[in-house]
Formats: structure tokens, sequence, C-alpha cells
């Protein structure tokens, strides 16, 4: 008798067959099958449960936008900053929400305008979500309104929202007519201790 070559058991044909006939359940099935004196063993395990999206006991209830399909506001006032506790409230830090790539409209010319955003914030009590955040400057997409008005409403609205005991916000403005305007705006002196890192955008040199 020859030498039995690459012998493959079809696992799961033999194991549903099993189950169906109702001898053992799949987790606690072993199968044995004795080939060319070597015995080979396989115990299936149970599928791994796909991971599925929080459910509403686990969101906080504040929020209505994380996780959800949101649609994009209509504008700046319709939309809504939503805000999360904050777990280190007896830390003095600095979080830092960047966006390369605002946009936003001529209040007269209707072109659009874009600008990279630094928002460096002191948390209290409360931290922005992320996610309402982006929303927010997603509904400057056609709001028009000149640079310096976008920059400090931005970081208004901010503070109405978190009241960080800290804020401050740079928008680098990228040129139109050959001029680049860059707005700075912040609350105040910042707090004793408090490490205030760089903005880290260089001023505008077009190709030089």
């Amino acid at each position: 008798m020859g030498r039995l070559r690459d012998f493959r058991v079809p696992w799961g044909a033999v194991l549903g067959a099993f189950c169906a006939l109702g001898l053992a359940p799949v987790e606690q099935f072993e199968l044995r099958i004795r080939v060319l004196g070597k015995t080979m063993a396989k115990t299936p395990r149970a599928p791994a449960k796909p991971a599925g999206k929080l459910s509403l006991k686990q969101k906080p209830a504040a929020l209505t936008q994380l996780g959800r399909r949101t649609e994009t506001p209509a504008s700046p006032t319709k939309a809504r900053l939503e805000t999360v506790p904050n777990p280190q409230t007896d830390v003095l830090y600095i979080a830092r929400f960047t966006a390369p790539e605002f946009t936003t409209l001529c209040p007269v010319t209707g072109q659009p305008d874009f600008a990279h955003l630094v928002i460096d914030y002191a948390p209290n009590k409360l931290l922005v979500e992320s996610k309402s955040f982006k929303l927010f400057l997603t509904s400057f997409r056609n709001h028009g309104a000149y640079h310096e008005d976008c920059t400090v409403m931005i970081a208004k609205r901010f503070v109405d929202a978190a009241d960080p005991r800290w804020l401050r916000i740079a928008g680098y403005w990228y040129p139109r007519g050959g001029i680049p305007i860059d707005v700075f705006y912040q609350t105040g002196e910042p707090p004793e201790g408090l490490w205030l890192p760089e903005p880290g955008v260089a001023p505008y040199r077009g190709r030089g």
C-alpha cells in the first residue's frame, strides 16, 4: 500500500455534519483522526463577534453627533459645539486643535479663503468633543466673513462651550491680492506654570 500524500481533511464539512446531527456543540467538539500512525487534533473555536458600534447606553447622554451620521450644519450659528467631562481637572495642561485646511468665503466677492488654524486651550471642567468641532469648522465653507471675524468668532464660540482656563487661537490665512493676513487672539494672560508650545506654523514666504 503506497504512502498517502497531501491528505487534507475538510474540517468545515466534517464539523458541520456532526453539529447537524446534534452530537456536540462547535465550541466543545474535538475531532481526532489517525492518519499514517499520527494523531491530528482540531478544536474549532467559536467565531469572534464583530466589533460593533457603541450602544446608546455607552455614549455620554449629552453627545448627539459622535457615533452618529450627522449632516454638516448649514451655518456656524446652527452648528453645535459639544463637550465631555475633563478627566484631569487637577492638572494644568494644554490641548491643541489644528485645522490646516480651514475654508470660508469672502463676504464681498464670495470667493474662497483658506487658513491654517491652531487652537490651544487649557481645559477646566470640560473638553470640546472633536467631531462637533470639526463639523463647526466645516459649517464655515458657505459662510462669508472677514479673516479677523472668523478667527475671533471661532475662539469665542469655543470659550462659550467649554469655559477653559485659558485659550489662544492663531489664524494663518493664505494670501489673496498678494497680502497674507495672520490673526491672533487669546483670552488673557496664561495661567502661571502653563507650558506653551510654539504654534509651529512658519510665516508666509511665497516661493522663496
